[in-house]
């Protein structure tokens, strides 16, 4: 069935139920109040910190967003961009494009004025909403969007003249289900790659996809109507939106955190009684540097019911599940990996029973199957590295307007190369190496960055690090290794020298560079940035190489 049924049978059972919560405690810093001073206010007073949403009213904004489409006449195969920070109207305005027949076309919200038309314009967008961070950006290419555009939705208090009132348009819209029959087939939404390897691609969904997302995410976290899911990273992307899935399949309860900062992070737990958390691994990093640092008192916080803890979107070093379960000893841990290729996490995942295979990606997800190849996609003993293929209902179907990558990634048979190298261990757990653009060939030897950046995490002193090939006359490429250093630590090159030494001498990284590690939403490296980053710096990379 369409997805868009789900919220149908949550608002006709559960109406009166919560099931969306929205915090801003930016709000309260800005009034330099605490958390414990603002739950002494009176319920009744109208806030900016908190909201909150039941699925009765979830439903009909969906609605109005649906017949508000359809009076500009969108339709099947229409195309309606999302450029929204995530905030209570995000989901019902996503699930209205849905409901209109129209596909959904999340942005990221990092995107310059340029990336943003550039975007529109390879997915067809037809209309655009927008909210109040984005007003500069919008202004900036107005005069310079495609002729397809219909219409810009504002979603905010002081429309821009360039747009149209979002709450104004829709509160003359009807809050009953419009007549559009879907069906598991029809398109759905267009994602974009994460860019970390260069522009963006369109991907191309399918209500089946979103629906085998669902259940898969049900299945391997088995989410209950009791449960309570705290979303905090971006819903335009694949990631947060479909671990959310599994609790909106059951009509569980989800609050959006609108912030990272470690002591929100545990205060929304504590204070929303929520039981599943998703995390990146930077934040899973500060939430524990701050207990260890005594910033937070878990004794002052109500965290019994907190169940399930879980990372995804990048590898995770087993050394921080070591230290978060000697802290939330009771916590379910569990680890997912997927693509927005492949509908976001769960083509791989751990399993909360396999925390002895920490540093695994796990096995293959439920409804899902999974080969390691070599580059003429031929298996491969287990044990070796290839690149990692899966398949299941919830593959893309193509890149919008793009045969020919489509082809490069996705076979005929329905399997999607993923370019990412794994290997595939004696009992059968998949441990990925690294990205196949990201190999490094020094001196002949492949280098996996991953393998090389699992090992420098190891040091209590390190806080992140990335490890990419620069050019070198004599070897080819040399690893070098970016390091951000933990606050009120210090580190030099010769410390790190001394602790790669454990390392077989052609893993060690020939060049050591202090500096931030840089991250999109997601929590993905952002290589070719460093790459870009630290291109000026490759002939005299080169010199010292050859001087040695």
């Amino acid at each position: 069935m369409p997805i868009t049924d789900i919220l149908e049978n949550n608002a006709r059972l559960y109406g009166n139920d919560v099931a969306l919560v929205e915090i801003n405690p930016q709000e309260l810093e800005k009034r330099h109040t605490t958390w414990r001073e603002y739950s002494l206010i009176e319920p009744s007073r109208i806030d900016s910190f908190r909201s909150e949403m039941t699925w009765s009213e979830f439903d009909k904004k969906a609605n109005r967003m649906a017949n508000l489409l359809l009076t500009r006449r969108i339709k099947k195969g229409s195309k309606v961009g999302i450029l929204l920070m995530n905030c209570l109207e995000w989901l019902p305005i996503y699930f209205g494009i849905l409901k209109s027949g129209a596909m959904a076309v999340p942005l990221n919200f990092r995107y310059s004025p340029d990336e943003i038309k550039y975007c529109l314009e390879l997915a067809d967008v037809d209309v655009l909403v927008f909210g109040p961070e984005f007003v500069g950006r919008i202004e900036a290419i107005c005069d310079r969007l495609p002729e397809r555009v219909k219409a810009l939705f504002y979603v905010g208090e002081d429309c821009p003249s360039f747009a149209e009132s979002y709450f104004n348009l829709v509160s003359y819209c009807s809050s009953k289900s419009p007549a559009i029959q879907l069906t598991d087939n029809d398109l759905a939404a267009i994602y974009f790659s994460s860019g970390t390897t260069g522009f963006p691609k369109a991907i191309v969904h399918a209500h089946k996809s979103l629906m085998h997302a669902c259940v898969v995410e049900q299945k391997h976290h088995g989410q209950t109507r009791e449960d309570t899911f705290l979303c905090i990273p971006p819903l335009y992307h694949t990631g947060a939106k479909m671990h959310w899935f599994g609790s909106f399949l059951v009509g569980g309860k989800a609050v959006l955190l609108k912030g990272i900062k470690p002591e929100w992070i545990i205060q929304a737990v504590s204070e929303e009684k929520c039981t599943v958390v998703w995390l990146l691994v930077p934040w899973a990093q500060d939430i524990l540097d701050s207990i260890e640092r005594g910033e937070i008192k878990l004794k002052d916080y109500q965290l019994a019911q907190w169940r399930l803890m879980h990372i995804g979107a990048q590898p995770v070093p087993p050394s921080l599940i070591k230290r978060w379960k000697s802290i939330f000893p009771n916590h379910q841990y569990d680890t997912n990996y997927g693509l927005s290729e492949s509908i976001g996490p769960g083509a791989v995942h751990l399993g909360v029973e396999n925390i002895d295979h920490v540093g695994a990606i796990g096995v293959a997800g439920y409804g899902w199957q999974t080969k390691i190849v070599d580059p003429e996609r031929n298996e491969v003993p287990r044990g070796s590295v290839g690149e990692l293929a899966v398949k299941g209902d919830g593959v893309m179907l193509e890149y919008y307007k793009d045969p020919k990558s489509t082809k490069e990634v996705l076979s005929d048979d329905g399997w999607l190369f993923t370019g990412d190298m794994a290997q595939e261990s004696p009992d059968g757990f998949i441990y990925l190496v690294d990205r196949k653009k990201d190999v490094i060939i020094t001196g002949g030897e492949n280098l996996y960055p991953v393998q090389i950046e699992d090992f420098l995490r190891k040091n209590n002193a390190i806080k992140d690090v990335a490890v990419i090939g620069l050019p070198d006359a004599r070897l080819g490429e040399i690893a070098a290794a970016i390091i951000e250093v933990k606050p009120d630590h210090s580190l030099t090159e010769e410390d790190i020298n001394k602790f790669c030494l454990d390392l077989p001498r052609y893993q060690r990284p020939r060049r050591i560079i202090f500096a931030e590690v840089p991250r999109n939403p997601t929590g993905k490296i952002e290589k070719p940035k460093l790459r870009k980053l630290y291109g000026a710096d490759q002939l005299v990379a080169m010199q010292v190489e050859l001087k040695k």
